[in-house]
């Protein structure tokens, strides 16, 4: 498959719920009343019966976002070639269809896992000192690094069933069953008066958060309206940053309150139950309902995330999709099959790349490297760390829907293959030596700038963009279960490898991974901005 360029062969018919060839299906009145309005329009609509080429690097939408809350119908301008034939720009005129509906909310709703997600990841670094004292295991660092370890076992356990139970029980309502460990865990751990407990509570709640990591960036995407999408997949993103900052500012009480390490894990109860309440109230993926063949709660849930006024544009597009009705939902070896086992491997390797290039061993050594600038404060160089993630994820969020995935992931590793290059050099050159600290500091935060601009946020928001509808849920949890393996390897292996090679060996290493990974990304990966999940999946689907 050609990274850039797709064949795109025409369907044989729109009708695919009907029940008489002489009668039009309910897609096809939909789709003709739908081709009548745009052509009342002066929208001109130019079709080539042997074939189209689309190429993704030039489709997109060109329309500014008029409000978020009431968006406009698409404008896209599409490079249409023709066998053999010359490329010319086909640009319908704008649709201008104010929306009633907002996703807002439910994106909303759905981030407080994401923020679970990141409060779990951090909130045992302040406090493992202080409960290793409480729980009597201060002087056994292997118990305490199965209480840090745990939770990311759990999580590689979570993310593959995230996938499977979002298959079976719909989207919103594995949130809710996501709840339950994401609570049990968190109460496990705040009352804990035994290292099991903690051990059991820690455990679950990587379970929940392993779930949170697949079932997030797969329901925003599928809720979120075309031109729109990317920004609102990267606050995926932005709100595990959120979480990890509050975790790390709830620890600030510790010095004076040795027992606040119970609180601290105590605390993740309130926002566990909040996601299992707004679920409750917030409408299902109207793809996901449409692929289990209930077309009119699919409309009902369209007509509340977007208004009545788009419930024939997006019908549409499921519509010439056409996965919903004539194939089953994919087993877990479909995914390695020759038709899809392309486009999974891009989503494995970006997890891949993205910690093979050594975001967690750097954010690991961060308190060292900032200890040899004469910063001695370990919360102030995790703050430091912590804002630069959360202003570079906050920069992406407004980029996405403007420059793409693609252009963001290469801008990101080359800049961490730089920054990288920066800090072994520092540690290597005696030229730099009186320099040391500063660049080890700029390098650092450049780093970490650099992965919050593309590598953190772009591969679970790409994920469910190139996955066909039938393989969606389940490819991104093997996905995410890789980032969540090279993790645990990452964090089990990093020291032992620093003390027989060198961190400036080790930094050197990560930055050979970041340029093998813009070499990737620039002959793999596709460019998916401006382009509803039907269109992708149709154009990767026959070029597979």
């Amino acid at each position: 498959m050609q990274a850039s360029t797709f064949a795109v062969k025409p369907k044989p018919g729109f009708g695919l719920h009907s029940r008489s060839r002489l009668l039009p299906s309910a897609s096809d009145l939909r789709r003709r009343s739908l081709e009548f309005a745009v052509s009342d329009l002066r929208m001109t609509k130019r079709t080539n019966c042997f074939g189209l080429g689309l190429h993704s690097a030039s489709m997109g939408a060109r329309g500014s976002i008029q409000s978020v809350f009431g968006s406009s119908a698409k404008s896209r301008s599409v490079r249409v070639q023709a066998f053999g034939g010359d490329i010319e720009d086909v640009t319908p005129s704008k649709i201008q269809v104010k929306s009633s509906g907002s996703v807002l909310p439910y994106v909303g709703v759905a981030c407080l896992g994401a923020i679970l997600f990141g409060y779990h990841l951090g909130v045992v670094n302040g406090a493992l000192e202080y409960l290793s004292k409480d729980l009597g295991i201060a002087e056994n660092t292997v118990l305490q690094g199965w209480v840090v370890s745990t939770l990311l076992a759990g999580a590689t356990v979570g993310s593959f069933t995230g996938g499977s139970l979002a298959d079976k029980f719909g989207r919103t309502k594995t949130f809710m069953l996501d709840a339950i460990p994401l609570t049990v865990g968190a109460f496990l751990c705040a009352t804990a008066k035994s290292i099991e407990t903690m051990i059991i509570g820690r455990l679950l709640a990587g379970i929940g958060i392993g779930i949170s990591s697949a079932i997030v960036p797969l329901y925003i995407s599928e809720i979120s309206p075309t031109e729109i999408r990317g920004t609102l997949g990267s606050v995926n993103q932005l709100f595990i940053c959120v979480g990890i900052l509050a975790a790390l500012v709830a620890g600030l009480p510790l010095a004076a309150n040795p027992l606040w390490w119970r609180t601290m894990f105590g605390v993740a109860v309130v926002p566990s139950v909040l996601l299992a309440l707004g679920m409750a109230f917030s409408p299902e993926s109207p793809r996901w309902l449409y692929q289990q063949g209930k077309i009119s709660e699919a409309e009902v849930s369209i007509r509340r995330l977007y208004g009545k006024e788009r419930v024939a544009e997006v019908m549409s597009d499921l519509d010439a999709s056409g996965q919903g009705s004539t194939e089953p939902e994919a087993g877990w070896f479909d995914l390695f099959s020759s038709r899809y086992w392309k486009v999974v491997s891009v989503g494995a390797a970006l997890f891949l790349f993205q910690q093979l290039a050594g975001i967690n061993a750097v954010v690991y050594y961060s308190t060292s490297v900032f200890r040899s600038a004469g910063i001695t404060s370990d919360v102030a160089a995790s703050a430091l760390v912590g804002a630069a993630n959360v202003f570079g994820t906050t920069i992406a969020s407004s980029l996405m829907d403007k420059q793409g995935r693609k252009s963001l992931l290469l801008t990101s590793f080359a800049g961490m293959a730089a920054s990288m290059l920066l800090l072994s050099l520092t540690f290597t050159w005696t030229a730099l030596a009186p320099y040391s600290g500063t660049l080890a500091v700029l390098g650092t935060v450049l780093y970490v700038l650099s992965f919050s601009l593309g590598a953190g946020p772009v591969p679970a928001l790409l994920l469910p963009e190139i996955f066909a509808s039938r393989i969606r849920a389940k490819a991104v949890a093997l996905s995410l279960g890789m980032h969540w393996i090279s993790n645990f390897v990452i964090g089990l292996y990093f020291l032992s490898v620093v003390n027989k090679f060198g961190i400036s060996g080790v930094y050197l290493g990560f930055a050979s991974v970041c340029v093998l990974a813009v070499i990737y990304i620039a002959g793999n990966v596709v460019e998916t901005k401006g382009r509803s999940l039907e269109e992708i999946e149709r154009a990767l689907n026959t070029s597979i």
